[in-house]
């Protein structure tokens, strides 16, 4: 990592913070803002105003590779309230219905989640931040809108249980997931809630990975207001997608956009580096080809 000290004027790159509870990612972004002395800033896959952990912020050109960030897996530790539905699926809406959960055992718990891992058809949240004719979700509910959203394929790579706990007439569960981009935790708790009879919703999540960002790389917000620590662009891109080293005729024809003759480790994005360790660009197969996914010089 490369460290720019306080606030300063950093280059391109990826700062890995760890967002604390109680305000939204766009809060985050504009205290980046702050710190880094530039404008253009912005976060890959929103966190919640209740959830905590990984939140990956991008600086001038690094801003580009949020949008391949997003579809990359993630990781989170929560905690399930079984026994109680609320507007939101999670502990900030209101209580919709409750019921009692005496019956339900460990086994039932266990069983439930485990019919989720695979790849599922997952309803999101009703106050998700997805799009429905150009309007957010949320936006919609807060209107008084009746939103009906459309299941999307989602995976759910690994789904561990932990604590089981009876806690004031509910259930308290304690997960942890490793699951593809798109998937909603709070559907997760939703969902057990209902195949279970008694509702469910989300009390605490904490985001621990995005794709190979961990919270031993984040920092709080306190803590980059003392030291800026920045992921040099180089170094995001290396972290984040197969390495392609270029010889320099190659290099000029992306330098131009062009397409290269070459065939890639993977169908991508691939990062392409220049002979002196210059990254340069985002590329994709097509065909016989590597064709430009985004250009960064």
């Amino acid at each position: 990592m490369s460290t720019t000290g306080t606030a300063g004027t950093p280059g391109s790159g990826l700062v890995v913070v760890d967002k604390p509870a109680g305000i939204t990612s766009h809060d985050v972004v504009a205290r980046i803002r702050r710190l880094a002395g530039t404008r253009k800033v912005g976060h890959a896959g929103t966190l919640d105003p209740m959830a905590t952990g990984v939140l990956v912020v991008g600086i001038n050109r690094a801003t580009r590779l949020l949008g391949h960030l997003l579809l990359t897996d993630k990781a989170y530790d929560g905690t399930v309230r079984l026994g109680a539905s609320t507007t939101t699926d999670d502990a900030e809406g209101e209580l919709v219905q409750s019921s009692p959960v005496d019956s339900i055992t460990a086994d039932d718990v266990r069983t439930g989640l485990a019919a989720m891992v695979g790849e599922i058809d997952q309803v999101p949240s009703a106050v998700s931040a997805i799009k429905i004719d150009g309007k957010r979700a949320y936006e919609r509910v807060r209107a008084g809108e009746d939103v009906q959203i459309a299941a999307r394929r989602v995976r759910i790579g690994s789904l561990e249980v932990g604590r089981i706990e009876r806690v004031e007439g509910f259930l308290d569960v304690d997960i942890s997931v490793r699951c593809s981009s798109g998937t909603y935790i709070r559907s997760i708790a939703r969902d057990l809630g209902a195949g279970l009879g008694v509702g469910g919703h989300l009390t605490s999540l904490r985001r621990t990975s995005v794709g190979p960002f961990g919270l031993e790389m984040a920092r709080t917000l306190d803590e980059l207001a003392d030291e800026f620590i920045l992921l040099d662009i180089a170094e995001a891109a290396r972290e984040t997608f197969p390495v392609v080293e270029l010889g320099e005729d190659h290099a000029s024809m992306v330098r131009v956009g062009k397409k290269l003759p070459i065939e890639l480790p993977e169908a991508g994005p691939v990062a392409v580096f220049a002979p002196t360790g210059e990254f340069l660009a985002l590329y994709e197969a097509a065909d016989a080809v590597a064709r430009p996914v985004a250009v960064f010089v």
